[in-house]
C-alpha cells in the first residue's frame, strides 16, 4: 500500500517538474528583461495606489467572516515550480478543504472548479470577485518574481495533475495576473478555448502586446464578465 502511494506521488511530482519535451518559445533576452522591468514598475505602482482599497477590503472581511482576511494558496508556476499565491479571502475560513466536495456544483468543464454562486463565499466574497479586488495581493507575487503582470493564470497542483501536453505548455512561461482568457470572458470561456488562448499568448507575446492586454484588462474588470 505504501509503495503504491509513493509511486502515485512520484508520478505526480514528475509531471510538475520541468518537462523538456514541451515546446515553449524562444524570445530575445531583451524582451524578458523588459517584461521584468514592466512587471516591477506596474506592480509597485498599482500596489501603492490600491493599498487603501486592500486595507478597507481586509477590514470588511474581518467583520464579515472569522479568520484572516488574507489567503495563501499553493499554485504551480513556470516549469512546475510551486509557490504561495496571495489573495484576499473570499470564502469562509477553511473552504479550500472542501474543494473536492464541490465538484457536483461545478459550472465549467475541464479539471478546474468554478461555481457561479459558490455556497462557501462569505457575504463580501462575491463583490470582491466581481471587482477582482481579491486578486490585488497577487501583485506581491509579481514583485517576488513568481508571477508576471501578464501570463496564464496560475493553476492548482490538482489541476495540473490532469493536464494533457497542450495544457501543460502553459507552464513554459510565468503565470500572470491578467491574460487573454481574463479579457475574453474568464469563467464563461470553455476549458479547451482557455488553453488555446494561453497557447496563443505563448506563441505571440511581446512587451508591446503585454501592454495592450493590460489596457484591455481595465474595461474587462469593470464589466466583470465571467468573474465568479
Amino acid at each position: 500500500m505504501i509503495g503504491q502511494v509513493q509511486g502515485t506521488l512520484s508520478q505526480q511530482a514528475a509531471r510538475l517538474r520541468p518537462l523538456a519535451y514541451l515546446e515553449g518559445r524562444a524570445v530575445p533576452a531583451s524582451w524578458e528583461a523588459l517584461k521584468r522591468v514592466m512587471d516591477v514598475a506596474i506592480a509597485a505602482a498599482v500596489l501603492t495606489a490600491s493599498s487603501p482599497v486592500i486595507a478597507l477590503a481586509a477590514l470588511g472581511i474581518v467583520f464579515a467572516s472569522p479568520g484572516s482576511p488574507f489567503f495563501a494558496q499553493e499554485r504551480v508556476g513556470r516549469e512546475g515550480r510551486r509557490f504561495k499565491l496571495f489573495k484576499l479571502r473570499t470564502m469562509v475560513d477553511g473552504a479550500h478543504l472542501h474543494h473536492d466536495e464541490m465538484r457536483a456544483l461545478n459550472d465549467v468543464d475541464g479539471p478546474v472548479l468554478k461555481i457561479r454562486n459558490d455556497p462557501r463565499l462569505h457575504p463580501l466574497g462575491k463583490l470582491l470577485r466581481r471587482t477582482s479586488i481579491d486578486e490585488l495581493p497577487n501583485l506581491i507575487n509579481v514583485l517576488r518574481g513568481e508571477m508576471s503582470i501578464v501570463g496564464p493564470r496560475p493553476p492548482l497542483p490538482s489541476e495540473v495533475a490532469d493536464y494533457d501536453d497542450f495544457a501543460l505548455r502553459r507552464l513554459t512561461v510565468k503565470p500572470g495576473i491578467t491574460c487573454l482568457w481574463q479579457i475574453s470572458g474568464r469563467s464563461n470561456v470553455p476549458f479547451e478555448e482557455w488553453m488555446r488562448l494561453d497557447n496563443e499568448y505563448i506563441d505571440t507575446w511581446s512587451p508591446l502586446s503585454d501592454l495592450a492586454i493590460v489596457a484591455r484588462t481595465v474595461p474587462a474588470v469593470i464589466l466583470g464578465e465571467g468573474a465568479h
